[in-house]
């Protein structure tokens, strides 16, 4: 199964942050492989409290032989591992962020994993780096691929 991961991370050592993360993530998932990897992006923080700094994101697309909600739980370990902590405010500033974003053409409305991801059609953040490695891809409830959505966003 394809999976995209969208990574974002504003506190310490953002960039190498970004790095553990997706190493963490190889080293993990059993039978992953890395397919893609997109340019990282400095970008103004969404919804955050003022004098929050500049987050770095990307997107990876991986394969791997596992259900989209054990590749969660191993998100949601890796981003505890780098110092997240469970319990926070939200958009809060974090070490590392981990995002599913799709898993092929997997839909779901578990409140615990919703796929696609909700809100990634309206984020410059996550659409920039996701249309650099899948501009063609239109995830399921789109019409639109992935850099026709881009385009079509605002400032």
């Amino acid at each position: 199964m394809h999976f995209g991961i969208a990574l974002g991370s504003n506190l310490g050592d953002r960039g190498e942050n970004l790095r553990r993360g997706i190493a963490l993530l190889l080293e993990r998932v059993p039978g992953i492989q890395l397919k893609a990897s997109a340019a990282v992006y400095e970008t103004e923080p969404v919804d955050c409290a003022p004098g929050t700094q500049a987050f770095l994101n990307t997107v990876i697309e991986i394969e791997a032989d596992c259900l989209p909600q054990d590749l969660h739980t191993h998100l949601k370990a890796i981003e505890a591992a780098l110092g997240r902590p469970e319990q926070r405010e939200r958009n809060s500033p974090r070490t590392l962020d981990l995002d599913l974003l799709y898993a092929d053409a997997v839909v779901s409305d578990d409140p615990e994993l919703i796929l696609p991801h909700p809100r990634l059609h309206l984020r410059r953040f996550v659409l920039q780096p996701l249309a650099d490695i899948r501009p063609d891809l239109i995830l399921p409830g789109q019409t639109q691929t992935n850099a026709e959505l881009l385009a079509g966003l605002g400032d």
